[in-house]
């Protein structure tokens, strides 16, 4: 194999399960997380941790470690990372793949109310409502408007500062399995859950468990992409990896 390195730009749990697939198969990986989880999980392959400088040090640095492949396997929420990604790979013209799982959809039972933006949720909102905020620390600020709400912010690292809310508690956190999770809601006497619709598999036992207890879920679609080349899963990634490096080797 060659020693010029995939670039993984990750942070998913798809992106921890490609990156050590594609390092069993023998490639060089580095994986890049934003550094939002304090002390993240080891990586197989290397690791680098923090922001790029924009697009422009994204290009940089694509360029100074000689990538020859760059894997968008970032949120689908994700915008920014997302769009530089996108600059870069047209200025220095390596293969890109975007590995994005596919959203969540409504199943019978389910009672969701679609937004297209976190304003939209805070105006969804029912007076009185006990809710359960399912989103990044980054994402909290504009519910501080409800005073007439009562929130359960739930988060995994503990905050730097406590969020800007009049009325909440803190759940430091991950999500269990549905029976977890069931039991959760019901303990917090939640009436409505906050989220935006990720996908995947890790974070859906709150929506089953919603669905099982009859609690109306507030679900904030994904943004607009622009077009680009997409997967929806790790083992079409690896074939794609595999047919574009090896026609690159091919070719040298």
């Amino acid at each position: 194999m060659s020693d010029r390195p995939i670039l993984i730009l990750g942070g998913t749990a798809e992106a921890s399960k490609l990156a050590t697939r594609l390092v069993a198969q023998g490639y060089r990986v580095i994986s890049s997380l934003a550094g939002r989880t304090r002390e993240p999980a080891k990586l197989e392959g290397e690791m680098r941790i923090g922001g790029f400088g924009g697009a422009r040090g994204l290009t940089g640095y694509i360029a100074r470690e000689n990538v020859s492949l760059l894997i968008d396997a970032t949120h689908p929420f994700a915008t920014q990372i997302s769009d530089n990604a996108l600059v870069a790979v047209a200025s220095t013209r390596i293969p890109f793949v975007r590995l994005e799982r596919p959203a969540w959809q409504p199943k019978p039972g389910d009672r969701w109310t679609s937004v297209t933006s976190l304003e939209e949720a805070v105006s969804a909102i029912p007076a009185k409502a006990r809710v359960l905020l399912a989103l990044g620390r980054q994402h909290i600020a504009p519910f501080s408007r409800r005073g007439d709400v009562h929130f359960v912010v739930r988060m995994i690292d503990p905050p730097e500062t406590p969020p800007d809310l009049i009325d909440f508690e803190l759940e430091l956190s991950k999500p269990g399995k549905v029976e977890d999770e069931t039991a959760f809601l019901t303990k917090k006497r939640l009436t409505h859950i906050v989220c935006r619709n990720s996908g995947g598999s890790a974070s859906y036992t709150k929506i089953k468990a919603a669905r099982d207890l009859g609690l109306p879920v507030i679900m904030i679609d994904r943004p607009h992409r622009p077009g680009t080349y997409t997967l929806p899963d790790i083992e079409s990634i690896g074939h794609f990896v595999d047919e574009t490096l090896g026609s690159l080797r091919a070719r040298t």
